[in-house]
């Protein structure tokens, strides 16, 4: 099986694009990949285009935004299709993109995922995202992702002793992580006073949905990334201006659709699965990864996730990121982008967003006060559904 590394990453500035069309924002994060591997004057000599997305039909009212964006970019006649696996979609594109290089029936992949989320009112965006839940035993029953969220942050509470301010804690940390970043939705820092101590925090950070607040939530984003795959055993590898940042693990795993029908509400057992196949993949363990990007969409997953991948024990995690080992400076940095907490969650878009930061880090081009000292190894989990359909990924510095 062929190596695959990534040449190229491109993306926007998350936050409200509502104005501008997403095939557009889709051509501009793939354009800057295409740039950033010297490859934008040959672009028609890559062998396949991979776009994921979650629900352009309902967000903007367009579908076939594969063909979009190939015509924007005046990319006829390169093929491209479609993926889409939910707020997963973005890893499932690079998974996708990353078995045809294996494979050996192409040798260089362009993968663009993005979403446009702000054209509808945050009511309707939340209940187009409950969409992917089961229809009758869900969605008919008014459950959303943020109803599903509290009550598992409730149940994890109950189980293991954590505290909103441990969420809080979360907060501070990745937005100060996010503040730094160019492309993060929110480049704010927030105090744990105004958050979780202050006489005003109830005020400044209410209820979302008992017992998370708004900063245990992500924002509703807009925006899109990009990575350029090639296949590193091939002579076309050196047609690139960036030394190749390796995929050295991939793989995914699935769930109950119906989160009731688990023996455990609490265990993750796609993430845990997902996780365990890319470490076995990569011939590595937990111990050897330098940080993590974590599918933070509410604050409490961050903790569970890095659980279920093996950084801590199992009701540990909020305790590590009291000491700090979690922070940029810390023993294990996590959500060094800001995670979807500050820098955003255009869903579609999300599992390369996470990417992207991986190979930031991994090449040192992270900004000042944001960059992970001498990285070997990045992590990054993206999230589908509830723990639905999860994709685990790990990426080397070769």
């Amino acid at each position: 099986m062929a190596k695959v590394g990534v040449v190229g990453i491109g993306h926007t500035k998350f936050g409200n694009l509502s104005e501008f069309d997403l095939g557009d924002i889709m051509a501009y994060a793939a354009t800057d990949a295409l740039e950033d591997a010297g490859f934008l004057e040959k672009r028609k000599e890559i062998d396949q285009v991979i776009v994921g997305n979650m629900a352009s039909g309902l967000f903007c009212h367009q579908s076939a935004v594969a063909s979009s964006v190939i015509s924007k970019m005046d990319m006829e006649p390169v093929p491209a299709e479609l993926v889409e696996n939910g707020p997963a979609s973005g890893a499932s594109a690079i998974k996708i993109g990353y078995m045809a290089v294996a494979s050996g029936m192409a040798d260089i992949v362009l993968v663009i995922a993005g979403e446009v989320m702000r054209k509808v009112t945050g009511w309707t965006g939340t209940e187009y995202v409950a969409t992917m839940l089961h229809p009758q035993a869900e969605y008919d029953m008014g459950l959303t992702l943020p109803g599903f969220g509290g009550m598992f942050t409730r149940m994890y509470m109950e189980k293991y002793g954590l505290t909103e301010r441990d969420l809080a804690l979360l907060a501070v940390k990745n937005h100060a992580n996010g503040a730094k970043n160019k492309y993060a939705h929110i480049q704010a820092e927030c105090t744990i006073e105004a958050i979780a101590d202050g006489p005003e925090a109830n005020v400044v950070n209410t209820y979302v949905a008992e017992p998370l607040r708004m900063y245990s939530t992500c924002p509703v984003s807009d925006g899109a990334a990009a990575l350029l795959l090639v296949n590193m055993d091939s002579p076309k590898a050196k047609l690139f201006s960036k030394k190749p940042i390796r995929i050295a693990g991939i793989a995914s795993a699935t769930d109950t659709h119906c989160v009731h029908n688990r023996k455990d509400p609490l265990k993750l057992d796609a993430v845990r699965i997902a996780g365990e196949k890319a470490y076995a993949m990569a011939g590595l363990t937990p111990k050897d990864i330098s940080f993590a990007e974590l599918h933070d969409a509410f604050s409490i997953l961050e903790l569970a996730i890095s659980e279920e991948v093996g950084f801590f024990e199992r009701g540990k995690s909020f305790l590590a990121v009291r000491k700090g080992e979690t922070a940029i400076d810390g023993r294990l940095p996590i959500n060094t982008s800001g995670g979807l907490k500050s820098k955003g969650h255009p869903v579609g878009a999300t599992g390369v967003s996470q990417a992207v930061e991986l190979v930031r880090q991994l090449r040192g081009e992270a900004e000042e006060g944001r960059q992970v000292r001498d990285p070997k190894y990045g992590m990054a989990v993206n999230f589908g559904g509830f723990g639905n359909n999860v994709v685990a990924m790990i990426f080397a510095k070769e």
